[in-house]
């Protein structure tokens, strides 16, 4: 489906372009404008073992395969200079995170899942190409603060195998391309985000917090933003 509405919103362009217009310069003077974003993302942990991990004989390793997710959020883009965006973009993002378990003396797996919807609050800078036509392309980096809304349920499970903290911090990069249209900007983009806190929650009557030291979040997220 993304393909055809691509291949529409580039015909579209090449038709303004034969007309000997550029739709960038109706943009490049304003200040400030708004959007929505519509995003697909997987996510994962970075698992960290801890000192207990090579003594105990239950646990063989603990792996975390990536999780389908989608966000929606809305676009603030403030320009600073002719190059440079200062750009926030308060999101709500569903993400599916795993982690799995293998024993050591049978072939039984175990595995934990972590639904989350999460309030994002990324506050971003980007820098932009020179535009050619009416493409101009970009990268962009910050920091990005997050607050799980469905923790407090999920801390009540009494199978969970391990805690998550609800709020984290991370480091977001990535890069995109911005195409103007008469009346909006189409930017897709690819965004890597990394988090920096550990928010693994230590638990003295859970096996699984003896294993592991330290949870880290990852997050791929390809989005389509569109402004004006």
């Amino acid at each position: 489906m993304i393909l055809p509405v691509f291949g529409l919103l580039m015909a579209m362009n090449a038709n303004a372009q034969i007309k000997g217009t550029y739709n960038y310069l109706d943009f490049a003077n304003k200040p400030y404008y708004f959007g929505i974003t519509l995003s697909y993302n997987t996510s994962d942990f970075r698992v960290s073992p801890s000192s207990d991990f090579i003594l105990n004989d239950s646990v063989r390793t603990v792996l975390s395969p990536r999780g389908p997710g989608f966000n929606l959020g809305i676009v603030g883009n403030l320009k600073v200079g002719k190059y440079f965006d200062f750009r926030f973009l308060p999101t709500l993002s569903f993400s599916d995170r795993k982690l799995e378990y293998d024993y050591a003396r049978s072939d039984f797996q175990q595995r934990e899942q972590i639904e989350a919807v999460f309030i994002e609050a990324p506050f971003l800078v980007r820098y932009k190409s020179e535009p050619y036509k009416d493409i101009r392309a970009f990268v962009i980096a910050g920091v990005k603060y997050s607050f799980d809304v469905a923790s407090n349920s999920r801390t009540r499970q009494k199978d969970s195998l391990l805690k998550v903290a609800p709020s984290d911090f991370a480091v977001e990069f990535g890069a995109g391309v911005q195409i103007f249209f008469p009346y909006f900007i189409f930017s897709p983009e690819i965004k890597v985000s990394q988090g920096l806190s550990n928010i693994m929650i230590f638990d003295d009557n859970l096996i699984y917090s003896s294993v592991l030291d330290k949870l880290f979040s990852r997050t791929f997220t390809v989005s389509f933003h569109f402004e004006g």
